[in-house]
C-alpha cells in the first residue's frame, strides 16, 4: 500500500473532520504537528506527503527519496520549495477555492468590525457602561457608513470577486488592482481597474486577496501606506508577508491610517515583538478565515481527490506542471 504522511493535520481536523476517506487510500500516518527537525524523519518512507504550513524546503526534500507527490492542505503553496520539487519529479497539488465563501465572509466581518467596533461596544456594555450612562445611547468610537465608499481589491480571484459582490450589496463602489506584469484582464462586469499605487491613493478601503510571491512581497510598503487617505482602512486575509508590518504600525499609531484588520501576520503564531500586536486601531484574528467546518470538509474532499490522482499517476490541481520533465 502507498504510504501517506500528514505532517500537520490538527488545524484541518481538530476532531470534527475525519481522515477516514484518506485512510482508505493507503497506509496513513497523521501527525497533529511537526517541528522542523522532525519532518524528514517522519516522512522518510512516505510516497505522498500532506502539509499545511510545515516547510518542505530543499534540504528536507533531498532527504525524502521515496516521495513522489505532495498535496498542500491549503490554496497557497509557500510551504513547498517548488523549483526543487519540480527538479526531483515531485508533483505538488493544492486545494483551490475551498474557502472562498468563508474567507469572503470573514473579510466583510473584519470591515464591519472596523466600521462599528462591535467587540468594543459589547465589552463596554458587559462592563456596566450602559447601565451607568446618562443617555439611552453612546458610542466608544466613531461609526462609519460604507454607502458610497470605494473598495479597492488587490487580487481579483474567486475570493476577491465574492468580496466585491458583498461590497456592492452594501452600496460600495468597487475597483481592482491592475498589475503591470499580469495578463490582460478578462472581466465581464466592467470592473474599474487601477494601477496599484492609484488604488491605494484613491480608495477608502483596500482589501488584499493576492498570493504571496516575489512580486507581491511587502506590496504594502511604507511608500504605499503614505499614499492612503488618513480615513482609509486596510484589510488582509491573504498572507502576512504582503505587508511591511513596522510601516503599518507607524501609519496606524501616527493617525496616517484610520485602521487595519488582519487575519494573517508575517509569522504565525506571531512573535511577542510583532509591532502590530500593540498598534492602534488594529484588529487581528488568528488566521481563522478559512476554518469554518464546511470549508474544511471541502478541503478534505479535494485532498482525497488529489491523493487519489497522485496514486493513479494522473494528478489534479498540480501547481508545478513541469514536474514530469524531471521524471
Amino acid at each position: 500500500m502507498v504510504r501517506i504522511v500528514v505532517l500537520d493535520g490538527h488545524a484541518v481536523n481538530p476532531g470534527d473532520n475525519p481522515w477516514t476517506a484518506l485512510g482508505a487510500l493507503g497506509q496513513l500516518r497523521v501527525y497533529d504537528r511537526s517541528a522542523a527537525g522532525e519532518t524528514a524523519e517522519r516522512a522518510a518512507e512516505a510516497e505522498i506527503v500532506l502539509t499545511n504550513k510545515v516547510l518542505l524546503d530543499a534540504g528536507t526534500l533531498a532527504r525524502l527519496p521515496k516521495l513522489r507527490g505532495v498535496s498542500v492542505l491549503a490554496t497557497g503553496v509557500n510551504a513547498v520549495e517548488l523549483p526543487v520539487a519540480t527538479e526531483r519529479g515531485i508533483a505538488v497539488c493544492n486545494v483551490p477555492s475551498y474557502s472562498t465563501a468563508s474567507v469572503a465572509q470573514h473579510t466583510v466581518a473584519l470591515l464591519l468590525e472596523l466600521c462599528h467596533r462591535v467587540g468594543l461596544h459589547d465589552t463596554s456594555v458587559h462592563a456596566g457602561d450602559w447601565q451607568r450612562s446618562p443617555d439611552f445611547s453612546y458610542w466608544k468610537s466613531p461609526l462609519h457608513e460604507l454607502e458610497g465608499k470605494r473598495l479597492g481589491i488587490v487580487g481579483y480571484g474567486a475570493i476577491g470577486r465574492r468580496v466585491a459582490a458583498a461590497a456592492r450589496a452594501l452600496g460600495m463602489l468597487v475597483c481592482a488592482a491592475r498589475f503591470a506584469h499580469a495578463a490582460a484582464a478578462r472581466d465581464t462586469d466592467d470592473l474599474e481597474r487601477l494601477a496599484v499605487d492609484e488604488l491605494f491613493r484613491c480608495c477608502d478601503v483596500v482589501s488584499l486577496h493576492c498570493p504571496l510571491t516575489a512580486e507581491t512581497k511587502l506590496l504594502v510598503s511604507e511608500a504605499r501606506l503614505a499614499l492612503m487617505k488618513p480615513s482609509a482602512f486596510l484589510i488582509n486575509t491573504a498572507r502576512g508577508g504582503l505587508i511591511d508590518e513596522r510601516a503599518l504600525r507607524s501609519s496606524l499609531d501616527s493617525g496616517a491610517l484610520a485602521g487595519a484588520a488582519l487575519d494573517v501576520l508575517s509569522s504565525e503564531p506571531p512573535r511577542p515583538e510583532n509591532p502590530l500586536l500593540v498598534a492602534k486601531n488594529c484588529v487581528i484574528t488568528p488566521h481563522v478565515a478559512w476554518t469554518s467546518l464546511p470549508a474544511r470538509m471541502r478541503l478534505m474532499q479535494v485532498t482525497v481527490d488529489n491523493v487519489r490522482g497522485l496514486i493513479s499517476g494522473a494528478p489534479i490541481n498540480v501547481v508545478n506542471p513541469d514536474y514530469a520533465r524531471a521524471q
